[in-house]
C-alpha cells in the first residue's frame, strides 16, 4: 500500500515554491526541504506563517532522485519506495500543514530501510516538523 493521496506532493508549482522558499536540512544520505503551508477557506494558499483563520493542509511529501544516484531505474524506485514507507510510518507524529521534499544523495544506494527511517526522523526533528519537535525511538 502506498502513501495516501492526500499526503503526496505532486504538482510542479508546489515543488518550485518549496525549493524557492523552503528551509534546507541535510544528513549524510538525504536532504530535506520544508515549508509550512496553510489553506484559507476561500482556497487561496498562503505560505510561511502560523495559521490564523485558515485550515492546515495535511503534511505532503515529494521525493526527488536523479540519475546521478543510479542509472538503473530499479535502484531509484526501490529507494523511493523505502522513503515513502519510512515517511508513512512517521506520519502519525508529523504536524499537519507542511510541504516536504526529500532529495536523495548518491551515497543513498548503500542504505537500507532502517537507515532511511532513522535519518528521516532526525531530519524531521531538526526541521521541527514532528509534533512536539522531539524525537521518538522507532524500533
Amino acid at each position: 500500500m502506498g502513501l495516501p493521496k492526500a499526503h503526496r506532493l505532486r504538482h510542479r508549482h508546489h515543488f518550485n515554491q518549496l525549493f524557492r522558499r523552503g528551509k534546507r536540512f541535510t544528513s549524510p544520505h538525504l536532504k530535506l526541504v520544508a515549508l509550512r503551508h496553510l489553506e484559507n477557506p476561500k482556497g487561496v494558499r498562503a505560505a510561511e506563517g502560523i495559521p490564523s483563520a485558515g485550515q492546515l493542509f495535511p503534511a505532503r511529501l515529494g521525493i526527488s532522485i536523479s540519475q546521478k544516484v543510479s542509472k538503473r531505474a530499479v535502484v531509484r524506485n526501490r529507494i523511493k519506495r523505502q522513503l515513502r514507507a519510512a515517511f508513512q510510518q512517521l506520519l502519525p507524529v508529523v504536524s499537519p500543514g507542511w510541504h516536504l521534499a526529500l532529495v536523495v544523495k548518491p551515497s543513498a544506494t548503500q542504505c537500507d530501510y532502517h537507515q532511511f527511517l532513522q535519518e528521516l526522523e532526525q531530519l524531521l526533528a531538526k526541521a521541527e516538523v514532528l509534533n512536539g519537535h522531539s524525537r521518538r525511538r522507532i524500533l
